[in-house]
């Protein structure tokens, strides 16, 4: 199976910077990077309401992504701590 190509929001590159602490950011990093290998790995939901959404748990902070199966590639729009990750 092909890896997906990832992309990145300028806003969600942003999110990034903005991750508490040097570990939870790698960590996050290294969530999104696995994202492209699985884009549906174990623990990852389907955001009610859509269907091609999907969220990702690395600890305090969740990953909003869209997959497109038919271009093979993973968008990442959204990254914050759980009570701001939906809004």
């Amino acid at each position: 199976m092909a890896a997906y190509r990832l992309l990145i929001k300028a806003s969600a590159a942003k999110e990034i910077e903005a991750v508490d602490g040097k570990a939870d950011r790698r960590r996050v990093v290294e969530r999104i990077q696995a994202l492209a290998g699985d884009p549906r790995p174990q623990g990852a939901e389907k955001l009610a309401g859509h269907s091609d959404r999907y969220r990702a748990r690395q600890g305090r902070y969740r990953v909003v992504y869209l997959i497109d199966d038919g271009r093979r590639e993973i968008t990442v729009f959204k990254i914050g701590r759980r009570e701001e990750a939906y809004r």
